[in-house]
């Protein structure tokens, strides 16, 4: 029992952290589960950890959905910003291509790449804001290049993040953007795993509680201090930290 609630915990840890910084969440909860064999991890729990994330950001957020009057603008930009990520997702998941790419080496190459983009799309220095700059023909490219973060390894904070940076969005509503983009994303993601335990028999347990509840903490506060520390800093930690994984994987793989 203490053993899966510790298990339970890390893995709300390595969600709720990874799902908003752009380091992929998915290719972290992929290799942790994978060299530690999780006897919890199940597509319950990992439901229930996409599902804390998504009450995190929502009740982050709550002031801006909640004044549907005001925000209405943005709130429609989101939507149609999400549209290509939900159907492309819904495709690979649907037909199984999307099992074929959770693999170490496209994780490596994938945390490399990206992350050097990251660091090239970080140089901008105009700042454009989401109040008098975001359109529909942004929110467009945004969401479609978001497509991407179906790889595990890309981030699909990453990938929201490094285009509104290279369409001269500031860093602090660059990552506005890609926060309000992941509730569709999360409520896509959680929709479908939801589709799938309730056509299994499951059985609903503490486990799933405790999962909710701490990756609910770890993701409110991963995306307050994220916000603090991306109006002061730069993307560079971010990038060093995903060039240090994929050398380790690069490592594990080839050597």
């Amino acid at each position: 029992m203490f053993e899966n609630i510790i298990e339970v915990l890390i893995l709300s840890a390595i969600q709720g952290i990874s799902e908003f910084l752009p380091i992929s969440s998915s290719a972290h909860l992929i290799l942790v589960s994978s060299l530690y064999e999780f006897k919890s991890s199940s597509l319950l729990i990992d439901i229930s950890l996409h599902l804390g994330s998504l009450l995190a950001i929502i009740y982050f957020f709550r002031k801006e959905l909640l004044d549907i009057k005001n925000n209405q603008r943005l709130l429609s930009l989101i939507i149609f910003g999400s549209i290509p990520l939900i159907i492309v997702g819904y495709i690979l998941y649907t037909t199984g291509i999307i099992y074929s790419l959770r693999n170490i080496k496209v994780i490596a190459w994938a945390t490399l790449i990206f992350g050097v983009i990251l660091y090239i799309a970080d140089q901008s220095r105009i700042d454009k804001k989401i109040s008098s700059n975001l359109n529909i023909k942004t929110i467009l490219i945004i969401g479609l290049f978001q497509i991407f973060s179906l790889i595990p390894g890309v981030s699909r904070a990453g990938i929201t993040i490094t285009v509104a940076r290279i369409l001269k969005f500031n860093r602090v509503d660059s990552s506005k953007i890609s926060f309000l983009l992941s509730i569709p994303a999360l409520a896509g993601a959680s929709f479908l795993g939801l589709k799938d335990v309730f056509e299994k028999s499951f059985e609903f347990n503490y486990l799933v509680i405790i999962a909710i509840v701490s990756s609910f903490i770890f993701s409110f506060t991963t995306v307050k201090f994220f916000l603090e520390y991306i109006n002061k800093f730069s993307m560079n930690a971010f990038v060093i930290y995903r060039i240090i994984i994929a050398l380790v994987l690069f490592f594990i793989i080839y050597i």
